[in-house]
């Protein structure tokens, strides 16, 4: 027997998507049954996972924010407890919390057309008990980093060096940086994000990168939108705000790839103001790549270029020869001295948290499927997953995607179907990598993903005013989806790539 109830919806993953997912359910579908399960202690995913200092948003909260609760803090770039109180808010405000199985982890789910249902399998990790669960519809909120290791790279003489080596991910309480030498591998998000909170305290902290990356100042409270709130409803201010920032972001986002050698002289000119004259900005901040090959990292106020222009952190740009035991040797020579290492080298992708699926007993390659409207799956029925955008808030595509299987549940409820399934057998449609981004941790990761396709509904846009008409205003019923009108024997695999 299953050990949880049999719900139409099981949510898994109670992060930022899980928890805007159950908020959807309840508000468009509120005779669907549903349940979340999370594998960890509590809800927040992602902002759970990672508690290294300044841990914060890299995203507006005008935008991250939920569409259905404002964001009524002044600040707009979150830190990470903010975030979470935030979630845990949200959570309480639609009784969410109760709808909420933790330290359940989910390894396979099995569909059958016969009964038209999943079979999900896993374990209660704080009984080590088998899980078994059942339902109609199966949405991934899982995210796609894993969440039990980040990457590291195999350096030279990791072992002999006599500091501390810590990644980010694995960060705990113990870590004393205080009056300590630090180096921070990396010129991501997260070590800009550390390097101004570390360098409060620590002796010094050195950015020690391979190759620059793009970094942007901005402002840690929108006028606008605090102007809006004096003299509008909260709801209608954050309604303005947000539109006006969708808009500018993707404004920007267009510029850069429409004009990528003025936008990259823009960006880059904006860190030699910041840092003045005499920074070398050409060797350390401009990039070899065009804006938005990767993403561009925030620093709010511009505490990063601060924090150099102080003399508390200063930035090299070099390989890593090998470790020593006093610190890190450069490829060109260079030791620069360390107590503590953090390799902020970036993460380790996991397609739908590692969760394999089988439909009617046929497993499924997913990277050999290809993503319907960036949401399913070819050929995988009654499934969706959320998977925010690369070049904006990952919110803003969470939101739409919750929205959208609402109207299909609603839509199979209207017409008696059972289940749908999106089939890919239109030959002129080509199929393709569906991240767009160079990262190393996207290249990585790219061969765990799906693909997409060429046009619509294949395509993955990347942009929210598309994937507004796409999710929000088009039929469900457009064709590639099939709807079956009960439950029968087998169902017929959808055509898949090579």
């Amino acid at each position: 027997m299953p050990s949880l109830p049999h719900v139409d919806v099981l949510i898994v993953g109670a992060g930022i998507s899980g928890i805007g997912a159950a908020y959807h359910l309840q508000d468009k579908c509120p005779d669907k049954s549903f349940l979340i399960v999370e594998r960890r202690e509590r809800l927040g995913g992602t902002w759970d996972l990672f508690r290294y200092p300044g841990i914060r948003s890299d995203s507006d909260m005008h935008t991250f924010g939920f569409a259905f609760r404002p964001w009524s803090e002044p600040k707009v770039v979150a830190s990470g407890p903010a975030i979470l109180d935030y979630l845990d808010g949200t959570a309480t405000a639609y009784g969410v919390h109760d709808k909420i199985r933790y330290r359940h982890r989910i390894d396979r789910a099995s569909w059958s057309s016969r009964d038209a249902r999943w079979t999900v399998y896993g374990e209660d990790e704080s009984t080590g008990e088998a899980v078994i669960a059942t339902c109609s519809f199966l949405f991934m909120c899982s995210g796609y980093y894993d969440y039990d290791r980040g990457y590291l790279p195999e350096f030279e003489g990791m072992d002999r060096f006599g500091g501390r080596l810590v990644h980010p991910q694995a960060w705990s309480d113990d870590i004393a940086y205080e009056g300590k030498q630090v180096v921070v591998i990396g010129s991501g998000a997260t070590a800009v994000t550390l390097i101004p909170e570390l360098a409060k305290t620590a002796s010094h902290v050195t950015m020690l990168q391979r190759s620059p990356t793009y970094i942007v100042g901005k402002p840690n409270e929108d006028r606008i939108a605090n102007a809006l709130k004096r003299w509008l409803p909260d709801r209608i201010a954050y309604g303005i705000t947000r539109c006006k920032n969708v808009f500018l972001t993707m404004l920007l986002y267009g510029f850069s790839r429409w004009f990528p050698e003025r936008a990259k002289r823009f960006l880059v000119g904006q860190v030699q103001l910041a840092l003045g004259e005499g920074y070398d900005v050409e060797t350390h901040f401009t990039p070899r790549y065009d804006p938005w090959d990767q993403r561009v990292c925030l620093a709010p106020d511009g505490d990063f270029f601060d924090t150099l222009r102080g003399g508390r952190a200063s930035v090299v740009t070099d390989t890593v020869d090998r470790f020593t035991e006093d610190g890190i040797r450069t490829g060109s020579g260079r030791d620069i001295p360390a107590d503590i290492v953090v390799a902020a080298t970036g993460l380790n992708l996991k397609f739908l948290g590692g969760v394999s699926l089988e439909v009617d007993g046929e497993a499924i390659d997913l990277p050999k499927t290809v993503t319907y409207k960036g949401m399913m799956c070819s050929g995988v029925p009654n499934m969706a997953m959320s998977l925010g955008y690369s070049n904006a808030s990952w919110t803003l595509k969470s939101d739409l995607t919750a929205e959208y299987v609402c109207r299909l549940l609603n839509h199979m409820d209207d017409h008696g179907y059972a289940f749908c399934c999106p089939r890919f057998d239109d030959p002129t449609v080509e199929a393709r990598s569906m991240l767009p981004l160079t990262s190393g941790y996207v290249q990585r990761g790219r061969q765990l993903f799906p693909q997409e396709g060429s046009r619509r509904p294949w395509r993955l846009h990347q942009n929210y005013a598309l994937d507004l008409m796409e999710l929000r205003m088009r039929s469900v019923d457009d064709g590639a989806m099939r709807f079956e009108p009960a439950p029968r024997e087998g169902l017929a695999q959808a055509v898949l790539t090579e």
